[in-house]
């Protein structure tokens, strides 16, 4: 029923920019089908999304509900909160001030920050690149329930302070919000102003955004989008992260047309230069995790084999993605009102562009040379155990088992029952690593759900290790 209304909403809500351009009719009811079923399987109540083509809009449309309890309609229009894109603004702001002459990436953070924890250790390219090493503050915010509540930067510090680094810096790659926390404030001390204001004037008014605000602007916002997320399996209205808590690492508010504007200005060269624009969107490299698949304010990595760049966003109860493809020169840019995993957001501009561009998501499902199917499906069978959080210690060297049955399998299980069945489980190489002979595969979980899954094998034939996503 649900997927009825909602495919019927949706046709009706259609705004395309160029009408015929972007999306077929019946790319449009594939693409409506297939966010019903995200919508569906997650807390999201409704969608919009764009595709724009060489830097114009070409198609905008909006699903379902933005509030539950009152049915209220999602338009092309409504506001969601973006959550960690915003670390593509303060990304910016930092190579703003850079090619201003007011600070050097490779300076410590001491430089600006002196009493900030590890400032004498860290650089402010590893902030920028989440190579610091530092201890995640919004986990602790997180535990102690905090997260919703006012706090200065020196109280969002103190939840980390006195905890050693989680790695040596430059070392390996690690999310961190606490790194941009960290640089919202360096911006704030260089220009002896607040963090809004310094975006307001330097990147929303330059790139002609005029519907971009902040999550304590939401109860003045008539079409903004209410925030769910599940407890005990129910689904329920999300809170909203403080305004001084999510700061200069998501949070602001959006709309997806002003979003578009900002891709529009960051890639022309409108908010900082050609070069330093390279240098968001180029992955840096770790002395010992090696590539991070991440730049500055920008994840670099690909989808059916095709390079993409570009950050999602996830808050207290909203999932966003906004994409660049750039062999084929399409944003797909989703906001959807559910906090989940997988998230909303990407599964719908992964749906999106492999509707948009069939004979490459075909391509991608074809297994790789040297499949041996009998030990694809082991794997199947082993990751089927895994999911229902009950492996197989017999399959597993003396370590991992260990490590199973010291928790690490109910973690896994609780983390990957989500995803649901599998719809296909595609062989995409094998490889020797340390003494350890891995088997890579892609597991497809429909409507743009699927999860890099690979198994490290002993020479006892156990399984050693694995890695998921």
């Amino acid at each position: 029923m649900l997927r009825t209304t909602l495919l019927l909403a949706c046709l009706g809500a259609s705004l395309a920019a160029r009408a015929g351009e972007a999306v077929t009719p019946e790319q449009a009811k594939h693409i409506a089908a297939d966010v019903a079923t995200v919508l569906h399987d997650s807390p999201a109540s409704g969608a919009v999304i764009a595709v724009a083509r060489d830097g114009h809009i070409v198609y905008r449309q909006a699903y379902g509900q933005r509030d539950r309890e009152r049915n209220s309609p999602v338009t092309v229009d409504t506001h969601y909160e973006i959550g960690s894109i915003t670390k593509q603004f303060t990304a910016a702001a930092i190579l703003q001030l850079q090619e201003a002459g007011k600070l050097k990436l490779d300076d410590k953070v001491s430089v600006y920050l002196p009493d900030a924890p590890h400032a004498g250790e860290v650089t402010l390219r590893q902030l920028l690149s989440h190579t610091s090493g530092l201890p995640e503050y919004l986990d602790a915010m997180d535990a102690d329930h905090t997260i919703d509540k006012p706090a200065s930067f020196a109280q969002l510090m103190a939840h980390i302070a006195g905890k050693p680094l989680d790695f040596a810096p430059g070392s390996h790659w690690s999310y961190s919000n606490t790194g941009y926390a960290m640089l919202g404030r360096i911006i704030e001390v260089l220009t002896h102003g607040s963090y809004r204001h310094y975006i307001q004037t330097h990147l929303l008014d330059p790139a002609g955004m005029t519907q971009t605000y902040t999550v304590a602007d939401e109860a003045h916002l008539p079409d903004m989008a209410l925030g769910y997320t599940r407890d005990n399996g129910r689904i329920v209205r999300a809170g909203i992260i403080g305004d001084s808590v999510g700061g200069p690492a998501g949070f602001l508010v959006s709309t997806v047309a002003d979003l578009q504007k900002w891709n529009v200005a960051l890639q022309g060269g409108k908010i900082v230069s050609p070069a330093d624009y390279a240098l968001m969107h180029t992955s840096v490299k770790t002395t010992e995790g090696g590539d991070a698949g991440y730049g500055f304010g920008l994840f670099v990595d690909s989808i059916d084999g095709q390079p993409r760049i570009g950050h999602t966003g996830g808050s207290l109860g909203f999932t966003t993605a906004n994409e660049y493809f750039p062999e084929q020169g399409v944003q797909i840019i989703a906001f959807t009102n559910g906090k989940d995993d997988p998230e909303p957001g990407e599964r719908i501009t992964t749906a999106v562009y492999e509707t948009l561009y069939p004979a490459i998501a075909a391509a991608a499902m074809r297994p790789a040379a040297g499949e041996d199917t009998a030990t694809t499906a082991a794997a199947k069978a082993v990751f089927l155990q895994w999911q229902r959080g009950e492996p197989d210690a017999a399959q597993l060297s003396a370590k991992l088992a260990a490590k199973m049955q010291a928790g690490l399998a109910k973690r896994m299980g609780a983390n990957l029952q989500p995803y649901g069945q599998p719809s296909a489980f595609v062989f995409k190489g094998q490889r020797t690593v340390a003494k350890l002979h891995w088997f890579d595969y892609v597991i497809y979980f429909g409507a743009g759900s699927r999860l890099p899954f690979s198994l490290g094998i002993d020479s006892d034939g156990k399984v050693a290790a694995l890695s998921l996503g």
